[in-house]
Order: C-alpha cells, then structure tokens, then sequence
C-alpha cells in the first residue's frame, strides 16, 4: 500500500523520481541513523527518500500533502516522506528539516 501511494505521489508530480533510500534493515539503519537507530521509520518499509532540488522539492511535498502524507522532511538533496503515526510510534503531523 505504500509503494501504490508513492505511485501516486510519482504520478501527480509527472515525473520519475530517483530513490535514494528505502528500506533500511536494522542494522544498517543503526549505521547510517544516529537519530533513529535500529528502529526508525525506515525500518517499517513505509519510507522513502527522493532526490530532490528545489524544484522538485516543492512538487513533493505537494503531492504528498494532497496523498495525504503527514510526515515530511526536507534536505538539500532529498525529500523524505512516510505515511507512519502516532499508533507506530512516530509523532504526527510532522514536516522537518535536516
């Protein structure tokens, strides 16, 4: 379910988007997270991360919002988007910056 609300976010945006990260096992999640450790939303399979320049960045975070996506954040080079709450462990609504 969440790969087909990626397809939508991709679809509304009207363009291919490059992932930069999926799915993360514990471990590796641990190494390149020191915030979220071995458990952070990664983990879950329900996130995502797209590179992005500016451009890009503000058509994605307005197609998530659109999906219905409330936990957003915003780097240099990248979007991150997930669909987890407050019943997974992850506070939400969320939009942050890296």
């Amino acid at each position: 379910s969440f790969l087909d609300l990626m397809d939508q976010v991709r679809d509304a945006v009207g363009e291919p988007l490059t992932v930069t990260s999926g799915y993360r096992c514990p471990k590796h999640n641990a190494k390149v997270s020191s915030s979220t450790g071995s458990n952070g939303p990664h983990t879950t399979g329900r996130a995502i991360d797209i590179k992005a320049d500016s451009r890009l960045r503000f058509l994605l975070i307005q197609a998530a919002l659109k999906q219905g996506i409330t936990r957003i954040g915003v780097a240099d080079n990248f979007i991150h988007i997930d669909n987890l709450g407050e019943l997974d462990g992850f506070p939400s609504p969320r939009v942050w910056n890296y």
